[in-house]
């Protein structure tokens, strides 16, 4: 099994709950958020979302991820894959790390399966989505106060 692992980090002035209702808030997303630039569906373990991405310099993707994890205030994380488990997957997670009233914000995916060996191209393209992602996200929850 191939595997391939972004993570990328912000620190944002801002309380946990703050940075968790932007976060969570899938239908504000085209009105801040340039990487995912539409989410549908409900933040909770089990639920099944649609995902749309737009890496800088790639086309969009869609995808049907599966909610892994919806820890309040901490953690959101899910599943994609692609046709079958073991060709290609992706768990995407935010971890919101409370450091006295302000977040260390963690942005990341791990990529496993056969077809791994495929995306070495865009993992870069990728990375830069996540840190535009990341420093919006900043900005919104800087901006709007507690």
């Amino acid at each position: 099994m191939f595997e391939r692992y972004i993570e990328t980090a912000i620190d944002i002035m801002a309380p946990p709950e703050r940075v968790w209702d932007i976060l969570t808030d899938f239908p504000a997303y085209p009105s801040w958020n340039p990487y995912i630039v539409s989410a549908y569906g409900e933040p909770t373990v089990g639920a099944w979302l649609e995902v749309h991405t737009q890496p800088p310099g790639k086309r969009a993707i869609m995808f049907r991820p599966t909610v892994l994890v919806a820890d309040v205030n901490r953690e959101l994380r899910w599943r994609g894959r692609l046709l079958m488990p073991g060709l290609f997957e992706g768990d995407h997670f935010f971890r919101i790390e409370d450091r006295s009233g302000t977040v260390h914000f963690v942005h990341g995916e791990t990529f496993s399966g056969l077809l791994v060996g495929l995306i070495r191209g865009t993992l870069s393209a990728t990375r830069g989505g996540f840190e535009s992602m990341n420093k919006a996200l900043k900005e919104r929850a800087e901006r709007s106060g507690p």
